[in-house]
Formats: structure tokens, C-alpha cells, sequence
């Protein structure tokens, strides 16, 4: 079996694990945007060099880890230089009736390691970071001998969980790479990654995704919204498909307009208005964390657009009506520095919020006060 601690019921654990309606990265067999990526991957499988370790960069959602899947299926289900695919194949994907590929996208295949975050018996929940012994139970599997097919494929997903010990674990994976293994890192911030984990590793950085791509995908997976949803969503996500899917689950268009709403009182605000977008993050469980989770990256990247239009002197295309020329008008009350300033008060009032659980409501309140201060 794919390795990796599990309790009695996987199901479950998968739900721990992967608490979204869209398919997670191991079923998903829907990637669009990164054909250059694909095409270097499967160039290498073919040219019977492939490197022993890939590092695949890039901002979280994209598809990077989808990437990795796809190509853990087609070097364990598929036969490099031709046989099921041909003389010449055109892609990574592996047709579903291939045998071993429903044991890949199970994660039960002997010649596969998923090396993630693993659940905690104790406290019922998924641990915050990837242990160590996580990652010793990986070396012992690499050395193993291929059982089904030609090689050994273990996916990291995201080398950003690791610790300072299981990345030097893994680092020694690396340093003695067995014969016939790939290991495939995922990492949204390669620079946080060891300095050595990433020389030794073939680095492939994929792009954000275009806007067509994300509303494409958006039809796809969360097929009820509505189109002029799929264009805003997009718009909010940057690039990431992953992002716009749990700002639709949680209705985070909504909150965005409402968001504005408040931004567009500046500098006066409107108190009644502010209080009664602030009171819903005094509110708590599983569906106030998931609009505290969007506010905050809502409100960093509204900040952030604030910065640019004042770098650029070009004006993005709004997401909802009231934002037309609201930035403009803003960036006239206050020089740049003085927002940059604000900004830096509203990221640390909301570190802060998180990292000693303060009051989320006075939090919100506080973050509208810093950014009427820049204007006076």
C-alpha cells in the first residue's frame, strides 16, 4: 500500500484531509495551463535521463501538485518509450483503464509514497506540520525494489509543511538517491526550503493561470456559479484555481462587496456600516473561520492592488461596480508611503488576531481605523 499513517476508516481520513467538494490533486485528472511544464516532464521520461528529484514551484492552487500525480501515474501505469502509449506520446495522461491506475489514484499502489501531513490519534486532527518519522518511513521505501513496474515514485505535498528535522531527513533522501526512485517535491515557497534540499533537486516553476483558465476550470468544478461569478472569482484568485474555488465555497463574493462597501465611506466611514460588517467575525465555529480566512486574504489583496495601481498608474479592472475609481480616489487622500504604512498596521493587526486569538470583530474594526489614519 501506499505508505503513510491512516486510521481504520481512509475515508475519513481523506475528508480530514481534503475537506473540499472538488476531487483532490490524487483523482484529479483535469490540468490545463501548464502544457511547457508536462511536455519537460515527459522529454525527460523519455530520454531515459531522468532526474531523481523534481522541485515543482509556484503560488499555492495552480496545479502543481495535479502535475505531480500526473506524472507519478504515467511513470507507474505507463511504459517510458512506447508500449501503451505509443512510439511518440503527446502527454502525461494515463487513459483510466490502464492497470495500476485506479491503485494511483487510490494511493494504495506498492511503488507509491505520498509524504504529507498525517492525523494526529490523540487530538483527532491533522498535524500542523510533516513529522519526521513520516519522513524515515520515505527512505526506507525508496530503497526498496520496485514491485509492479520500474520504479518507485513518492510525492511531497508541500515541502512548505516540513519542519527543520524532516526537511533534513528528506535532505539525506537526496543526498543518496537510491536507483529507479523519483521524488517529486511540491513547494508553494521554495526560498523558505533548505538552500540544499534545492540544489539537489530539477526545479520546474509554473505560472499562475490566466484568467480564461481559472473561469474554464471554475465551470468545471463549481458548475452553479453563475458566469459573471467565474469572471470576478477569477479576478480575485490571481492565477490560482485552488483560491477561487474556496472563495466561491465560502461565498466570498459577497464578503468582498461588502468589504468594499465599507472602503468606499473613506475617509469619514460609516460607522453603522463598519460595526455591522465587523460583527460577523465575533461569531465563531467552522463557517465564521472560513470568512475570517477570506477577509484576510481579501483585504491583503485589495491593499496590494491599492500598491500597485499607485506603482503602475493603471487601474485594474474592478470586481464589483462600486470599486471603479475608488482606488484612484483613495490613492488622492494619502501618499503612497502612507498606505504602505497602513498596510503594515492591517497585516500585523491580523497576525496578531491569529496568533494570540484576538478579538476578531475590534480586529476588522481596528484595520478600517488604520486605513482612515493614512488619510488624515
Amino acid at each position: 500500500m501506499a505508505r503513510g499513517k491512516t486510521p481504520s476508516d481512509p475515508a475519513e481520513l481523506e475528508k480530514l484531509e481534503w475537506p473540499y467538494a472538488w476531487p483532490p490533486p490524487w483523482r484529479n485528472d483535469r490540468l490545463l495551463g501548464h502544457d511547457g511544464a508536462e511536455r519537460t516532464m515527459l522529454a525527460a521520461s523519455e530520454s531515459g535521463r531522468l532526474h531523481h528529484a523534481w522541485l515543482l514551484t509556484g503560488p499555492r492552487g495552480i496545479g502543481k501538485a495535479t502535475l505531480a500525480w500526473r506524472f507519478a501515474r504515467y511513470l507507474l501505469c505507463g511504459e517510458q518509450g512506447g508500449g501503451l502509449f505509443g512510439d511518440a506520446p503527446e502527454g502525461l495522461g494515463v487513459p483510466a483503464d490502464t492497470p495500476g491506475r485506479s491503485l494511483v489514484d487510490a494511493r494504495s499502489h506498492p511503488d507509491l509514497f505520498h509524504l504529507r501531513r498525517t492525523l494526529n490519534t490523540d487530538t483527532g486532527r491533522m498535524r500542523a506540520e510533516i513529522s519526521v518519522d513520516d519522513v524515515r518511513d520515505l527512505g526506507a521505501f525508496m530503497h526498496m525494489t520496485p514491485a509492479m513496474g520500474k520504479a518507485r515514485v513518492a510525492i511531497v505535498d508541500a515541502a512548505d509543511e516540513m519542519n527543520r528535522n524532516s526537511a533534513n531527513a528528506v535532505l539525506k533522501i537526496l543526498e543518496e538517491p537510491p536507483p529507479n526512485a523519483v521524488l517529486l517535491i511540491v513547494a508553494h515557497a521554495p526560498g523558505r526550503l533548505l538552500p540544499t534540499i534545492r540544489s539537489r533537486c530539477r526545479r520546474l516553476a509554473l505560472k499562475p493561470l490566466d484568467d480564461d483558465t481559472v473561469i474554464t476550470l471554475l465551470g468545471d468544478h463549481a458548475p452553479d456559479t453563475k458566469p459573471e461569478e467565474r469572471k470576478a472569482l477569477a479576478r480575485l484568485a490571481e492565477g490560482s484555481i485552488g483560491r477561487a474555488l474556496e472563495l466561491s465555497s465560502a461565498g466570498s463574493l459577497d464578503l468582498y462587496r461588502e468589504m468594499v462597501e465599507v472602503l468606499a465611506t473613506l475617509p469619514d466611514l460609516d460607522m453603522p456600516r463598519l460595526h455591522g460588517f465587523a460583527e460577523r467575525f465575533a461569531k465563531r465555529g467552522e463557517e465564521a473561520n472560513a470568512d475570517w480566512r477570506s477577509l484576510n486574504y481579501l483585504f491583503d489583496g485589495w491593499l496590494k492592488g491599492l500598491a500597485r495601481q499607485a506603482a503602475l498608474t493603471v487601474e485594474a479592472a474592478p470586481v464589483v461596480p462600486m470599486e471603479s475609481g475608488l482606488r484612484a480616489r483613495l490613492l488622492t487622500g494619502a501618499s503612497l508611503d502612507r498606505w504602505l504604512e497602513a498596510s503594515d498596521k492591517v497585516a500585523e493587526l491580523f497576525n496578531r488576531a491569529d496568533a494570540v486569538n484576538l478579538d476578531r470583530k475590534q480586529t476588522v474594526m481596528g484595520s478600517f481605523f488604520a486605513l482612515q489614519s493614512a488619510m488624515r
